[in-house]
């Protein structure tokens, strides 16, 4: 029961879509992969749905899985409302996985949707203001805030429009970033320009005009050092994925050829410790964790999906991962390294900066990337002779960090 595969893919446009439940998007995506693994609605085994903001936006504060599948025709199976903040997609696979390998069904859906979208933006913007301890809110950001001291605002680096807070999080880690290790404006705008540039190439992205790097340090400020183009949008969309175990691919023998195998599924929650102490981050040990169960190394990666709800996401995953070594992201985004081409493309679906970020759809969304680069069908975006992946993705915060994160590694053999 121990080798899982993923054998179907699907996924909507990410962008604002209107006249679209999260029900439609969520249909729309769950056909796409039942297609894609020759797969009937009867034989899968259980279903594994993950949202964020259903409750908040729609008023369905329960049931949105369950929902979901009836809405997608499929009756009669086990189905899990997931919810674990921006990290809800990665749970959702994660969970599908161990029922895999616990043999409780050899076919598994896991699918996330979101509809963010609305015309109240003020209760758009609300959906994040639950993603820490709300009993302790002025507490959470004096500690997040505080990262950030010791480095200057210049005049007009921050926006005075409704935003985040979490934007203002991510700046405080960026300013710390460069107080530390000497991390550059200008490699911000790398990533955010390399990653607008790869969504050129990907049909499904929400943003798609390419940007130089002196377009993005000149685009608007939202808290400095981050401009416009260096943050996650809000989006509308949906994706899902089909596994199954060894029993499961001889009922779906046709989708055999196409197969790409999970070698590790990690979710972690962090651990009390310094910001001096980036070896003891979540991201970090929850990477750790799935190199071993994977039994490869950070040098085997070819290609990486990481969780960029700003550049700087980017930049610090890179190195949790340990693509790069601690405080060497910066050097390495001016060089070139994470661009389709250099030394490990990086977020070649456009990462959420350009692709979009629906929160309980995001992990779903790098794992679909991950998996048409590993079956050589990426088209413009496509990174040459990859065979093993790497997606990372977190929700929430506790503490200095998030707080939970999910770490997988894939393989095309």
């Amino acid at each position: 029961m121990d080798k899982i595969y993923i054998v179907g893919i699907g996924m909507t446009r990410f962008g604002r879509w209107p006249d679209k439940s999260q029900y439609d998007l969520a249909a729309e995506a769950v056909e796409l992969a039942l297609k894609d693994a020759h797969c009937s609605r009867s034989e899968l085994g259980a279903a594994f749905y993950s949202g964020v903001t259903s409750g908040s936006l729609q008023g369905q504060t329960s049931i949105p899985g369950p929902i979901a599948l009836r809405r997608c025709g499929i009756e009669g199976i086990p189905v899990f409302s997931v919810e674990n903040a921006c990290a809800s997609g990665t749970s959702a696979f994660h969970l599908a996985v161990q029922s895999l390998k616990a043999g409780s069904c050899d076919i598994a859906l896991a699918f996330g949707a979101e509809k963010m979208n609305v015309a109240d933006k003020a209760r758009m913007f609300g959906v994040f203001d639950g993603g820490w301890d709300v009993s302790t809110v002025e507490a959470n950001k004096a500690t997040l805030l505080a990262l950030g001291d010791g480095m200057t605002v210049p005049p007009g680096g921050d926006s005075d429009k409704p935003r985040s807070v979490f934007m203002d999080v991510y700046a405080a880690f960026c300013r710390r970033h460069m107080k530390t290790w000497g991390t550059t404006q200008r490699a911000l705008a790398a990533v955010a320009a390399k990653n607008h540039q790869h969504s050129v190439h990907n049909p499904l992205a929400q943003f798609r005009e390419a940007m130089t790097v002196e377009q993005v340090l000149a685009a608007p400020a939202i808290a400095w050092p981050l401009t416009l183009p260096m943050c996650s949008a809000i989006s509308d969309g949906a994706a899902a994925l089909v596994l199954c175990n060894e029993q499961g691919l001889e009922k779906l023998s046709a989708a055999r050829a196409r197969a790409v195998t999970v070698l590790a599924s990690v979710v972690r929650a962090g651990i009390e410790h310094s910001p001096d102490e980036p070896q003891l981050g979540i991201g970090h040990l929850a990477a750790l964790a799935a190199y071993e169960q994977a039994n490869v190394g950070p040098d085997a990666i070819d290609v990486a999906e990481v969780h960029d709800a700003s550049a700087m996401g980017e930049l610090l995953n890179a190195e949790n991962l340990m693509l790069v070594p601690f405080g060497a992201s910066g050097p390495a985004a001016e060089r070139g390294d994470f661009t389709i081409g250099g030394r490990i493309p990086i977020n070649p679906s456009g990462g959420l900066e350009s692709k979009g970020h629906p929160i309980g759809a995001t992990g779903l969304a790098q794992l679909h990337e991950l998996v048409t680069q590993l079956r050589g069908e990426a088209g413009g975006r496509q990174v040459g002779a990859a065979r093993i992946a790497i997606q990372e993705n977190g929700g929430g915060l506790i503490g200095i960090e998030e707080a939970v994160v999910g770490v997988s590694i894939l393989c095309k053999e």
